[in-house]
């Protein structure tokens, strides 16, 4: 008979996504970690992009949208990342 693995409240991101970044894309970065522990890589080229936060936050909900979603080139990364908006100053 198979077992079920114990989700535990310990999320992947811990360790990863400092604790005190209360910001609304380390938010979302946690968000999508927790339902995606696999996608930790994608996530992380994400998270630590020469990004503004606004960018960064576009990128992580791009690339989140399409996860659901067949052939979205925002599954990519590198993607997501290169089309998240133009430059903040």
């Amino acid at each position: 008979m198979a077992t079920t693995k114990k989700r535990t409240t310990k999320s992947i991101a811990d360790g990863l996504i400092a604790a005190d970044d209360t910001s609304p894309s380390a938010t979302l970065a946690r968000e999508i970690l927790a339902d995606y522990s696999d996608l930790t890589p994608s996530v992380m080229r994400i998270v630590s992009a020469d990004l503004s936060e606004g960018q960064r936050q576009r990128a992580l909900e791009q690339f989140r949208n399409s996860l659901g979603a067949i052939d979205d080139p925002n599954r990519d990364p590198r993607y997501a990342i290169a089309n998240c908006g133009p430059a903040e100053h």
